[in-house]
């Protein structure tokens, strides 16, 4: 992280396979974006929907544990399961009055944990407050997308 700043950028880069499937490389990983059958693709990985509540899991479980070890909270099991409503009109060109994205999103963790309920609200509040991806999904986000000639 650089100290004048505090701040870290992060990038990924992504390929096109066809039109649903995406590979995308992050670091040294590379991973599979496509769409079900159902919606064109072939099934070979994760829609980009699963995937951004996927990250926002995978966040959840780091900021839950980090945030339970600042309190000295023992927690035995983490599970997450996250859902979400979402109107494929405006992304298939159907509909302009919806939005292109989850219209609501519900999240659940699960904890083992000898801890008693009013420690895991609080503990709650503060690992929404505190996760970046969580943070990005709640919250406008300056974007710029532009499409240049390769």
């Amino acid at each position: 992280m650089s100290e004048s700043t505090h701040t870290e950028r992060f990038a990924v880069s992504a390929a096109s396979e066809s039109e649903t499937k995406t590979v995308v490389k992050a670091r040294d990983f590379e991973f599979v974006v496509d769409e079900p059958s159902a919606l064109g693709g072939t099934n070979a990985g994760p829609n980009p929907v699963e995937y951004l509540i996927g990250a926002w899991a995978g966040c959840l479980n780091v900021v839950v544990h980090t945030v339970a070890e600042e309190r000295g909270i023992d927690l035995e099991n983490v599970e997450l399961e996250i859902q979400g409503t979402l109107d494929p009109r405006k992304f298939l060109g159907a509909a302009e009055d919806v939005r292109a994205g989850y219209q609501e999103l519900d999240v659940t963790i699960s904890v083992e944990s000898d801890a008693g309920q009013d420690a895991l609200d609080a503990l709650s509040e503060t690992v929404e407050e505190r996760c970046p991806v969580g943070d990005n999904i709640g919250n406008p986000t300056p974007t710029d997308v532009s499409i240049e000639p390769i």
